[in-house]
């Protein structure tokens, strides 16, 4: 899925979840004018082709067509740069990717993700666009997706990932330090654990429902363990 650059961009363990671009929309709207030039250009052609044919210069009329250079070439440019823009979601990170020879990156960190914001107009729900902003706790503060071609599974990768992530971490962290709840713990840390699992209530980690379980085990292991003494 990853193309050589991209694949340079990613660390070690980092995967690519998903890839999206601009709707074509946008490379419509970059590639009109020079369609119009396009189009004007060969009508011009024609016109004196056929009106003019028996005059002497008619023969220079092809020279004409050299007109088409620009535009050809500057559609050219509006394509790649617009095949060239991708928006990346990895195990890690949301990256936006643009240029043809100079490259731009702009990532963020899913760990510093803090809200997604998904706006879609009434044609952008009709033909599958819209924008999808991530408000992050980093300095950049904000990093703007426009016009995605398809922002509800984008944002979608984005959840998941960032859901992923935070199991990875627990697991990383029940791993090194043993289970929360089916150790057990001195009296002292009950509260501590019990703060834990708030935190991860918060980050939506845990629902509700499991954080009351477990909070109630810990409270009935820490009255068990007084109640030997």
């Amino acid at each position: 899925m990853a193309d050589d650059y991209m694949a340079k961009l990613l660390g070690d363990g980092e995967e690519v979840l998903y890839v999206d671009r601009q709707h074509w929309f946008v490379l419509v709207r970059n590639i009109f004018v020079e369609g119009v030039a396009v189009a004007a250009v060969l009508v011009l052609y024609f016109v004196l082709a056929n009106f003019f044919k028996e005059q002497p210069w008619a023969n220079w009329i092809w020279l004409i067509l050299i007109l088409l250079v620009w535009p050809v070439i500057s559609g050219l440019f509006d394509f790649f740069n617009w095949y060239n823009r991708k928006f990346i979601v990895t195990s890690w990170r949301v990256i936006q990717l643009s240029g043809i020879i100079n490259k731009a990156v702009i990532d963020s960190s899913l760990e510093k993700v803090n809200d997604i914001e998904l706006t879609q107009s009434f044609f952008g729900r009709i033909f599958g666009f819209g924008n999808v902003e991530i408000l992050t706790a980093s300095e950049i503060g904000a990093n703007k997706f426009m016009t995605i071609r398809d922002p509800l599974k984008f944002k979608n990768f984005i959840v998941n990932a960032k859901e992923r992530l935070g199991h990875d971490d627990d697991r990383r962290i029940s791993a090194k330090d043993g289970p929360v709840v089916q150790s057990a713990p001195a009296p002292a840390d009950i509260p501590a654990m019990i703060d834990r699992l708030a935190d991860l209530r918060k980050r939506g980690v845990l629902t509700e429902e499991e954080f009351q379980r477990s909070k109630q085990q810990l409270l009935q292991k820490m009255a068990e363990q007084n109640n030997s003494k």
